[in-house]
């Protein structure tokens, strides 16, 4: 096949989204470019009840079915890359690559449909929200996706030179969960400290006890992080405030431990805020679980990328947070990074990918749906590889 034409493409829109960029829940004239472009390319996709995001399909309707997503969300950032087709909105920025992963889908939609006739059904979710760890919920909460049987998910990483395919067994990405704790005292003049229920030390004493939730309470070998990020309280130097807040994360990889450190910090905070006078609440946002991979399907794509010439790493270690887990709690696949070329990492305004990867992406991305659906027994839901051969 030419893929000349159609990375070509991919470049012309990933430079339009990279203009253009949109923060989570707010995607609309993304939204719409990918319809639009999907509309022309005679390329179908589902009415769904979706304020923003999209799922296209392909093939011939009938199973096996696979899927392959991206995100279509940017980040609240001033752009400071100089590159001549940088953000047009100020404050924000495509700074995690999601612009790349859309074109790079939009392109391996075009690659699919000039290469045949496809044994069976794809779906390509172009998904809102990632950012806030939610949007996956959205996808997922249609019921389009209940009949696919393997989901890929392709993210860039700015770690590995240009086509490195990276993935691991098991856990890949953390389970992400934030908190926000607050303190309620009696204020006081600074200097009548007696007649106060000092919140400030309560919440000082919050943030050093918080600390032994991983050094003493879970093993060692089990990765998590308890981090306070934000803290506000009082007013003045010499006023003893009513109140004090904090908020922070917790990241895990393992179920357990992700609910022992949520039950530890309330006891904590409320045991503090009692000890010291006064009283405490804690909120709990939970997001995503840890990302899981299914250990067959991750051999797969480490096969699939040496049958196209790609290199293949081992994920490294981290507590990053990732809705694709979402996904993963209702059907097996792999969660993938590819190399965009060695820079700064996301989430930092001098982030950019190198446009020359879609010459690798979009054939590996193909080659990987393609290759999928031929593993796949029909009409056979979550299904093993081992089942196929």
């Amino acid at each position: 096949m030419d893929y000349e034409p159609i990375i070509t493409l991919a470049k012309e829109h990933f430079y339009q989204l990279h203009r253009r960029p949109e923060l989570s829940g707010e995607e609309f004239e993304t939204t719409r470019h990918i319809k639009e472009f999907l509309t022309r390319q005679g390329i179908s996709f589902y009415d769904l009840p979706l304020e923003t995001g999209v799922v296209a399909h392909l093939g011939n309707g009938q199973g096996p079915v696979a899927a392959l997503r991206c995100d279509i969300d940017a980040l609240p950032l001033q752009e400071e890359t100089g590159l001549p087709y940088q953000s047009e909105i100020p404050g924000r920025m495509h700074a995690c690559g999601h612009d790349f992963h859309t074109a790079n889908l939009l392109g391996t939609a075009l690659a699919l449909k000039a290469g045949g006739p496809i044994p069976g059904t794809l779906k390509l979710i172009f998904q809102p929200a990632e950012e806030k760890l939610n949007g996956a919920l959205k996808i997922l909460e249609t019921g389009i996706l209940d009949d696919v049987q393997v989901i890929f998910g392709l993210h860039c990483c700015a770690a590995y030179e240009r086509g490195t395919v990276i993935s691991r067994p098991g856990f890949m990405n953390g389970a992400v969960d934030e908190f926000q704790v607050s303190f309620q005292g009696k204020g006081s003049h600074a200097c009548r400290p007696q007649l106060s229920a000092d919140p400030v030390i309560m919440l000082g004493q919050f943030i050093a006890a918080a600390q032994t939730i991983v050094s003493r309470n879970r093993p060692p070998f089990h990765p998590m992080i308890v981090g306070i990020g934000h803290v506000a309280s009082g007013t003045a130097a010499n006023i003893i405030p009513d109140t004090a807040f904090a908020e922070g994360t917790i990241r895990s990889l393992y179920p357990e431990d992700r609910e022992l450190a949520k039950s530890r910090l309330q006891t904590l905070a409320e045991g503090i805020g009692r000890d010291f006078g006064g009283s405490a609440s804690i909120r709990f946002l939970e997001g995503p679980p840890a990302t899981n991979n299914t250990t067959e399907w991750v051999d797969f794509v480490r096969d699939t990328a040496r049958q196209c010439g790609l290199p293949f790493a081992e994920a490294p270690d981290s507590l990053s947070g990732e809705d694709f887990a979402f996904y993963q709690q209702k059907i097996p696949g792999a969660f993938i990074q590819m190399g965009t070329g060695i820079g700064p990492m996301m989430h930092n305004s001098h982030f950019a990918i190198d446009p020359e990867t879609f010459r690798l992406s979009i054939p590996f991305s193909a080659e990987l749906l393609r290759q999928a659906l031929s593993n796949l027994p029909a009409g056979d839901q979550h299904c093993s590889l081992s089942q196929k051969r």
